[in-house]
């Protein structure tokens, strides 16, 4: 189940944030930290990743503790399905 909501967060910012649709993102990747989303684009993602998968991002948890890779935010939304 976990690789699928990988797979499926690594696309949607291949395609729709980073409009780079053949991108590959690692799941250790930083995402945050390393300058490939800013905060707008993190805003789109937790909007995405509730859509998407029916869990809740606090606000507090719009960070790069949190967003900072795939495997982080994977295990955020598991632990809350």
């Amino acid at each position: 189940m976990t690789e699928n909501i990988t797979s499926t967060l690594a696309k949607f910012i291949a395609e729709k944030i980073l409009k780079q649709a053949n991108k590959i993102i690692n799941p250790d990747e930083a995402l945050i930290s390393s300058g490939l989303i800013d905060s707008f684009s993190l805003m789109d993602l937790a909007l995405f990743v509730e859509d998407t998968f029916n869990v809740r991002i606090e606000d507090t948890e719009l960070n790069a503790q949190t967003f900072d890779n795939l495997s982080q935010l994977t295990e955020v939304i598991a632990a809350r399905m």
